[in-house]
């Protein structure tokens, strides 16, 4: 466990921020993560997984402890499914594509998702059609305040859209240690969100199975959204917000081709691209921070924006959202 001073987080955060670091540390066992919270119980601490859901806006005063709890075990199965728990500094793309590996079925359309299992429950991450608490058991977590390993059931940790206790009511004060799946043995395919069903037509696809699904959904997302390896993003900047059916209603009218998906709740999520795109951002560059060309969801750093020219061009976004539609459109990525 070693410890270094004064430190570049470029490499360390998917936007490919220049920002700085007093401190960096690694752990691997909930031991080093413990003697390195007492170690900088006086700082301010900033965890961090695969970085591919935070935007840095400025430098970080004290320590930035990275989670690299690794592994991937089965832990039980039954007749219908199988269980298995996967440390939090895991890849998640590489926690899937091991599940498919060995036909456990579940988080196919999750392939390519960015960043680390630690970080999938709080931000219940989701794409097409399935989000996390779909195929959640339970984990276990780091209590920061009382030293002791804590363990959340899913209705503990109150999924919502990109959202869980852990940004709200604990945020802060928890570091998730692993992360355990139910995967089901017999799949049940999610094929009618999105362009899967056409990217299966496409690709000729005759039998269906969860490997044919994730590929897929890594054309898809490799077609729509850029690698962050050529340039700093973070995927998706904004969620998709969801109204009342009536103020949709009233907006149709107006806006005869918005992109909307119906909820359960009576409520209708409008699709936080298409009204980024209406309102004239889709490609716009600002210096080295910009909205992508392909997909105005995605705010980008072509080389050398600063975190806060970034958010400075999210804030001017969101506020043409609100003048055109009358929706305020919130950040998914984590801003510090």
């Amino acid at each position: 466990m070693q410890i270094q001073h004064n430190i570049s987080l470029k490499k360390y955060n998917t936007f490919s921020i220049a920002a700085s670091a007093a401190a960096f540390a690694a752990f691997s066992t909930p031991g080093e993560l413990a003697a390195l919270l007492d170690q900088f119980k006086a700082q301010q601490i900033l965890l961090l997984g695969g970085g591919s859901n935070v935007l840095l806006t400025g430098d970080v005063p004290g320590a930035v402890l990275k989670n690299e709890i690794r592994g991937i075990e089965k832990t039980g199965e039954d007749a219908e499914f199988v269980y298995i728990k996967c440390g939090g500094g895991e890849n998640w793309h590489k926690l899937v594509m091991y599940c498919v590996a060995h036909q456990w079925a579940g988080v196919e359309n999750l392939a390519l998702i960015p960043g680390s299992t630690g970080a999938g429950p709080i931000q219940n991450i989701g794409a097409y059609g399935v989000e996390l608490k779909d195929v959640f058991y339970e984990l276990e977590a780091w209590h920061r305040g009382e030293r002791r390993i804590v363990t959340f059931s899913g209705s503990d940790c109150d999924f919502g859209y990109r959202d869980s206790v852990f940004k709200r009511k604990y945020r802060g004060q928890f570091v998730i240690l692993n992360v355990s799946f139910r995967l089901r043995r017999i799949p049940v395919y999610h094929t009618g969100y999105g362009a899967i069903r056409e990217e299966l037509e496409k690709s000729g696809v005759q039998d269906l199975s969860i490997a044919a699904i994730a590929d897929a959904v890594c054309r898809i997302r490799s077609s729509k959204l850029p690698d962050p390896a050529e340039i700093g993003n973070a995927g998706s900047f904004f969620k998709n917000p969801a109204i009342p059916r009536a103020q949709y209603q009233e907006l149709q009218a107006k806006f005869p081709g918005m992109a909307a998906y119906p909820q359960e709740d009576d409520t209708v999520k409008i699709a936080a691209g298409w009204m980024i795109e209406q309102c004239g951002w889709k490609g716009y560059r600002e210096g080295d921070a910009g909205c992508h060309p392909k997909q105005a969801l995605v705010l980008v750093n072509y080389g050398h924006a600063t975190g806060a020219q970034v958010l400075q061009l999210a804030r001017k976004i969101s506020d043409s959202v609100m003048d055109k539609f009358g929706i305020r459109i919130e950040p998914e990525v984590n801003i510090v």
